[in-house]
């Protein structure tokens, strides 16, 4: 069988559950006006409803009058690590520009755009210090290299079946919906990414890709999310994603099937089914290959949340091929700080790397504290141990800061 034709099989199978499941769970009347948030924590939508609280007037009435959501935010960060390389040290930072155009009334309707810039103060940047310099294979706060300016969304988003299912379409972000996670947002949680989207072991496109994905209610606790994009994805050239998605046709699809305690709890308690696949990428030589990961999170006393999560890939170009992270936050009472500890154990993937790498282990705990209503401060930690690609390193230490403003 083609991988085209298990890509149509798979697609049609969730749109046939999606529509039985529909026909028979009609939901009570507060679960139809409610509105399901099936993307992660750094998808605009979910930004946008978070920062609500802190706006401005003008910024309120923008949103409750004309139905026009819009927000802007810098984030800069700062690594350091022990003795290991000439360059101990990357500092970066990104400024973004995002917003949602409800064109309808009862919110079904929108167009949802984000443009960034990204620069690094100096080199290495932080997306290449991981790899470039202490040899641990992983990233630390990924989104944040040298890019300069680019779109990174820019879609469709249209809620239906009296809000339990959405769908978006044009040029999406993988990482807002593919095994998303609560915890796993680069500009507020855990700094490295084998705590982010499919623990380091998913074959991620670039963001800023061309693409639709689908998510509804099943009934009142299960859910499916399914999309498919494309890999050759560029936020400094964001529309040559269409002319990719219909002529290059290599995509990166994915599969989910989750529970959650309620729908307006999904980001909370959660427990998911990621599967993928990936097709080859000739111009970064990179293998096609799948995989599965999953996730399972509880929010408990509405302070604590405790995880498990882990992935397995074969091929595709992910960082890990066997993944496994445990962790908890925790939302403390002084200053309303967020606090963070997990731990990973990761295998590097032989295809994208060498066969025969030593196993890696890291441990990170974050500290975030708002300053004011705008600002927050993140202090962060990392202990990482026999990092797979510098053998003569048997344990790194990082010291981290990040600083993020929200207008």
């Amino acid at each position: 069988m083609t991988k085209s034709a298990v890509r149509t099989i798979l697609i049609g199978f969730a749109c046939f559950i999606s529509a039985i499941a529909q026909a028979q769970y009609q939901g009570s009347e507060s679960e139809r006006l409610g509105r399901p948030t099936f993307g992660g924590p750094d998808a605009v939508e979910n930004v946008l409803a978070d920062q609500y609280k802190s706006w401005d007037k003008w910024q309120r009435g923008l949103k409750d009058d004309h139905g026009i959501a819009l927000s802007f935010d810098y984030t800069a960060v700062f690594l350091s690590a022990n003795d290991v390389s000439a360059n101990n040290t990357a500092a970066g930072g990104i400024a973004r520009l995002y917003g949602a155009f409800n064109f309808a009334g009862d919110g079904s309707s929108a167009l949802v755009f984000k443009a960034e810039h990204r620069h690094e103060f100096g080199s290495p940047s932080p997306f290449e210090f991981s790899l470039g310099e202490l040899g641990y294979v992983g990233l630390q706060e990924a989104p944040f290299n040298d890019a300069g300016s680019g779109v990174t969304n820019l879609y469709w988003r249209q809620r239906f079946g009296n809000g339990r299912s959405t769908i978006i379409a044009g040029i999406l972000d993988p990482t807002d919906y593919v095994d998303a996670f609560a915890l796993a947002s680069p500009w507020l949680h855990f700094m490295n990414f084998a705590f982010s989207t499919g623990s380091a072991a998913i074959g991620l496109p670039n963001d800023a890709a061309v693409g639709v994905a689908y998510a509804t209610m099943l009934n009142k606790n299960m859910y499916i999310i399914a999309g498919i994009t494309d890999i050759n994805g560029d936020p400094s050239k964001p529309f040559d994603g269409f002319d990719n998605f219909f002529s290059n046709n290599k995509y990166f699809t994915s599969f989910e099937l989750g529970w959650t305690s309620s729908r307006d709890r999904i980001m909370l308690d959660n427990f998911h089914l990621t599967a993928w696949h990936r097709d080859r990428q000739s111009s970064t030589g990179t293998s096609d290959g799948y995989g599965l990961a999953f996730s399972y999170s509880k929010y408990v006393n509405d302070n604590l949340m405790p995880f498990v999560r882990g992935g397995y890939a074969k091929d595709g170009g992910s960082l890990l091929q066997k993944s496994l992270s445990l962790g908890v936050g925790y939302q403390t009472d002084a200053f309303s700080g967020l606090v963070g500890a997990a731990l990973n154990w990761g295998e590097p993937n032989d295809d994208t790397f060498a066969p025969g790498l030593e196993d890696q282990y890291a441990i990170e705990v974050f500290y975030r504290v708002p300053i004011l209503k705008r600002f927050a401060i993140t202090g962060d930690v990392q202990y990482i141990k026999d990092p797979a690609l510098n053998p003569s390193e048997n344990t790194i230490w990082m010291f981290n800061l990040r600083g993020r403003g929200a207008f």
